[in-house]
């Protein structure tokens, strides 16, 4: 079964737009890798992080910071399709 990323954001933050514009991303670029992206309002404020299934892939209290897409992007294919390329997006 393919993976489902998991997006969970404080709604009290405001932050549903941002966390919608990623899933619409990783959805575009891993259209056949993944099942689906899941946006989960958080219980908890300040929380922003992202799962592929149960593997914490990014938090943003861990990290000090959002994630730019980019690298999103990096840390979803190195779970999802270590081989795919990601074109102008990938590591240089």
């Amino acid at each position: 079964m393919k993976p489902t990323i998991t997006i969970e954001y404080c709604p009290k933050c405001g932050w549903l737009l941002r966390s919608a514009w990623m899933a619409q991303e990783v959805l575009t670029t891993f259209t056949d890798d993944v099942h689906g992206v899941l946006l989960h309002p958080s219980e908890f404020s300040g929380r922003f992080s992202v799962k592929v299934d149960e593997q914490v892939i990014f938090d943003r209290k861990v990290a000090g910071r959002f994630p730019d897409i980019k690298e999103l992007k990096q840390l979803v294919r190195d779970v999802v399709n270590p081989e795919k390329d990601l074109g102008h997006s990938d590591k240089k």
